[in-house]
């Protein structure tokens, strides 16, 4: 049997390493990156500029239907030829406004870097289906439509459009100061009002207003995290891409057609689109009556087949009440485009109580919100993500000492008692109940504990679940540097081995998990099917974390570092020999007698 789980073992760790070796040569990702992006932009701006009546009716580009399984999408729209572009900015971001629609074409994030080393600004809806706030579904007010800028000064734009004679839209835009007490620089303030020209009520107006279009962040983002979401009545809900396009299942389990659009309906707080680490967050002062999520192909030239093709939209949907004859409506809120900083949208004096569910750290929120407010507070103090990391985990482990020598000495109290529990399981090995009974008693007789030695591990867990949940989303570690990793929110590749990219902190993670394996006693209770797959444990946590972030396995590492070193110490503490009286007791069923130290004469 031992064989046989070795063999086992050692198949599943080779085909582990085969399917990630595979993956990297077979499957190569291709996401649109910054550069490719700004190719498009490019290309597509060319195309515009070459076909002046598309440009100048500002149609949107009619969905397409692929062929195979992919469902209808939106495409990407450019910039109007001969539009006005206005940007308005302060320490934090710069906002362009294009004049047609009135609305926010896209908005430069000056303290994140679109790529590592580079100068310049993340876009957010660099490439999008609609400008941000733009009206859609909307004709003779929506992208098509020119707007009048009415007033311009550093930090606010008014524009204004008349649809038909009838209608008169103002659109209102300030800009949050870089520092102030209720507000946040990455804030806009926007206020539409409408105005009934006529000397009739209007009609009831359903309008529709773009959130922006979210892409994946570079190359080894998959698109996992592009996804909308609002807060409804009871709870936040999210919408990711995948549940857009559709898929085969498990052997036809869970099958789904692929659509072009998933509508929510309201009453919502707030709606939100976002990538894994940045959002856009409007939050009107009255609530919404509905979200439409949409995919939107990005990059024309990968194929529609291919879901990194793809990024997602979101539409936040109102109602505006009939207008008296010369009457006016206004449609107003707070709109929010930057990273997905948890302290920031935490921050209850300037966002809702809940916004910072955009981070979705799911059911170890609260593990998750406490580290990464421990990593902020270190950072403060030592301004190095990385130490941050590696003190943050040292303040949780002295935190867990007390837990961590209970534990050592409760498996150094099993180890003792494996002459006694063997001598039992051979005395009733035709009698499970009484061996089970005899066991017992003997764990009691010695005040030990037989799951006392998993209480540090079932301890960590959620911290390390909460950790992982929280580097998904984290702002703060994107293109953070540490040692030899240049990005903490990324493998820490060094270089690659035929293909293969050889990361060096999940190997280190690995070589601690078993250094502790051979440093913990082991339970006398454990069978060989056990210890044997206890063996395979660091290969496959090596495995599972070897392309994850390299912020997770330095967690991994520096708490198995922290830990090896605890047990060096604890194991140099003398315990109280437990002697052999106790297995006569048990064999025989007669009442325990207590361990009498022999006085001094």
């Amino acid at each position: 049997m031992d064989k046989k789980n070795t063999f086992l073992g050692a198949f599943f760790i080779i085909a582990a390493f085969a399917s990630l070796y595979l993956s990297q040569r077979l499957f190569p990702h291709q996401p649109a990156t910054p550069a490719a992006v700004r190719a498009a932009v490019a290309e597509q701006t060319a195309n515009t500029a070459a076909a002046p009546a598309t440009a100048a009716t500002g149609a949107a580009a009619t969905p397409t239907v692929s062929g195979g399984p992919q469902a209808a999408f939106a495409a990407t729209s450019t910039e109007h030829a001969g539009a006005k572009v206005t940007i308005l900015e302060n320490d934090f971001i710069a906002v362009r406004f294009t004049d047609f629609g009135g609305a926010v074409s896209d908005v430069a994030l000056k303290k994140y870097p679109a790529a590592q080393g580079r100068p310049d600004a993340f876009i957010f809806n660099e490439l999008h289906a609609d400008p941000m706030l733009a009206f859609t579904e909307f004709p003779g007010l929506d992208r098509a439509t020119r707007y009048d800028i009415v007033s311009q000064t550093a930090s606010e734009i008014v524009f204004r459009a008349v649809l038909d004679g009838k209608l008169e839209v103002t659109r209102r835009y300030i800009l949050a100061p870089s520092a102030g007490e209720k507000s946040d620089p990455y804030q806009l303030r926007h206020e539409t009002t409408f105005r009934n020209l006529t000397a009739q009520t209007g009609a009831p107006l359903r309008v529709s207003l773009a959130l922006g279009t979210a892409a994946p962040v570079n190359a080894l983002d998959a698109g996992l995290q592009l996804s909308t979401g609002y807060a409804g009545p009871d709870a936040q809900k999210f919408i990711a891409r995948s549940k857009l396009e559709g898929g085969s299942g498990f052997f036809g389990i869970g099958a789904s057609e692929a659509q072009s659009s998933i509508a929510s309906g309201g009453p919502i707080a707030w709606a939100a689109v976002k990538n894994q680490f940045f959002a856009s967050i409007l939050t009107p002062d009255e609530p919404g009556t509905g979200l439409v999520t949409r995919r939107v192909k990005l990059l024309a030239a990968l194929p529609d087949t291919d879901h990194n093709a793809y990024g997602i939209a979101g539409v936040a949907q109102f109602d505006v009440k009939p207008l008296a004859a010369g009457g006016t409506a206004a449609l107003a809120g707070n709109f929010y485009v930057g990273p997905k900083e948890y302290k920031r949208l935490a921050n209850t004096d300037v966002f809702k109580a809940d916004q910072d569910k955009v981070m979705e750290y799911g059911f170890f929120k609260f593990f998750a919100q406490l580290l990464v407010t421990l990593m902020n507070w270190m950072h403060s103090v030592i301004p190095n993500w990385g130490l941050a990391i590696v003190l943050s985990t040292l303040i949780l482990k002295i935190l867990f000492i007390p837990a961590t020598v209970a534990s050592t000495r409760s498996m150094k109290r099993m180890a003792q008692l494996q002459p006694e529990l063997a001598a039992i399981k051979e005395k009733f090995k035709d009698n499970p109940q009484k061996q089970q009974m005899a066991t017992m008693a003997l764990f009691k007789e010695r005040k030990v504990n037989p799951v006392g030695g998993c209480l540090p591990q079932l301890l960590t867990m959620p911290f390390f679940l909460g950790f992982y949940s929280m580097l998904q989303s984290t702002a703060e570690l994107r293109y953070a540097p540490f040692l030899w990793a240049h990005d903490l929110s990324a493998p820490d590749t060094i270089m690659h081995l035929g293909g293969l990219p050889l990361n060096i902190l999940p190997l280190l993670l690995g070589v601690t998990m078993v250094v502790q394996m051979r440093m913990t006693p082991t339970s006398p209770t454990m069978d060989q099917t056990q210890a044997t797959m206890m063996k395979f444990m660091p290969v496959i946590f090596t495995l599972f974390c070897y392309n994850l972030p390299a912020a997770l396995s330095l967690y991994s590492t520096t708490n198995g570092l922290f830990t090896i070193a605890q047990m060096m110490i604890i194991n140099r503490l003398k315990d109280p020999a437990i002697g052999p009286i106790a297995v006569a007791n048990a064999l025989s069923g007669s009442k325990p007698v207590k361990n009498v130290t022999p006085k001094k004469r």
